[in-house]
């Protein structure tokens, strides 16, 4: 993820090159900044990129008394070929 000024809302999309300190740093700064932000990854190197970064994620809010947990689902996404795909999604939940 390399936008500068995303909405703290937005859907952060992961590839399995992803670095997941970086995408950890985006979602704590959406975080901390009272946002919802959900992260999305399609295949086995971005499942795991993700959750390595909702991890690192965690650890970067604590100090500020924000208990951030994840809600872990799927989602339907339209594929090239017009067939779906299934993407795993990370959903913020949290108490400060």
């Amino acid at each position: 993820m390399t936008k500068k000024n995303m909405n703290v809302d937005d859907i952060i999309r992961v590839r399995g090159d992803s670095n997941a300190g970086a995408i950890a740093s985006v979602i704590a700064r959406a975080v901390v900044g009272g946002g919802n932000p959900k992260v999305r990854a399609i295949g086995a190197a971005a499942v795991n990129q993700a959750t390595k970064a909702c991890a690192i994620a965690r650890g970067f809010v604590a100090p500020r008394g924000i208990d951030l947990s994840y809600i872990i689902g799927f989602d339907d996404i339209e594929g090239d070929s017009g067939k779906p795909i299934s993407a795993i999604t990370w959903t913020p939940d949290y108490s400060i």
